[in-house]
């Protein structure tokens, strides 16, 4: 696993320490270093790394400042910080801002590696996170493209493409699939509500058509027209005349 890393250190014999411990490392590339907190903000800005080694005392912004500017950011690109410091006294305000883990200096060797098992765990975490986010997203979207039309009986799973088209009987509603013909007790509006987004257009106030199942359009009198389905019946729709523009610019583009 590589782990992009950013050092932001003023004190140049510290930055040789760290990033000869970084280099011992596998799967570390380093990115330019920073030497004061406005610097750190800025590269950061560029080249979004993954960790970032940040001295608590710098010059300008503290590294504790520069961390807080930082973590107001988009949360997907927030790295993690590992502060760096020779006095413990900076431990707390360091974990308020969220630290992965905090150094000391002269850095030990056997707590430089613990600091970075613990970057990897955090990555490793952060990435199974992600993944399980876009599995959830893409159920999610599974999900939606489907819908639930109550025939009176029960709760019938419909794909919005499957439908040819809908037009009102009576006190019910019949919704013509590919298949089959359900009839829902809901209004041609709240059908046509649930499928917006896709391409169904009101040919005629009586009437609910998807496009994709058309199969010509055949002008009519008086500025009406009528559409042929392509379901096997061959069924024709209506158009009312103020639909009848509206369709043609449709299949206009």
């Amino acid at each position: 696993m590589n782990i992009h890393v950013m050092i932001a250190e003023d004190e140049m014999m510290a930055r040789k320490e760290l990033l000869y411990l970084l280099n011992e490392e596998k799967g570390m590339i380093l990115t330019p270093h920073a030497e004061t907190g406005e610097q750190l903000i800025e590269l950061y800005s560029e080249h979004l790394p993954d960790v970032i080694f940040l001295d608590v005392e710098m010059p300008g912004l503290t590294g504790i400042e520069a961390a807080r500017y930082i973590l107001k950011q988009e949360p997907a690109t927030i790295p993690l910080f590992v502060f760096t410091t020779a006095y413990d006294e900076y431990a707390m305000d360091a974990f308020e801002v969220e630290a992965v883990d905090y150094l000391l200096k002269p850095y030990d060797e056997t707590r430089f590696r613990r600091t970075m098992n613990r970057i990897r765990k955090s990555i490793a975490n952060r990435k199974n996170s992600s993944e399980e986010t876009e599995k959830k997203a893409k159920k999610v979207q599974t999900i939606v493209s489907k819908m639930l039309i109550d025939d009176g009986e029960r709760m019938v799973v419909v794909s919005p493409e499957s439908i040819y088209y809908a037009v009102p009987n009576k006190r019910f509603l019949e919704i013509h699939t590919e298949d089959k013909v359900i009839m829902s007790r809901m209004t041609l509006q709240d059908l046509e509500d649930q499928l917006a987004g896709h391409l169904f257009f009101r040919a005629h106030r009586s009437y609910l058509v998807n496009l994709n199942h058309v199969l010509e359009i055949t002008p009519w009198f008086n500025g009406t027209s009528n559409l042929t389905l392509k379901d096997k019946n061959r069924t024709k729709i209506p158009v009312s005349r103020s639909a009848s523009k509206s369709i043609f610019d449709i299949f206009k583009g």
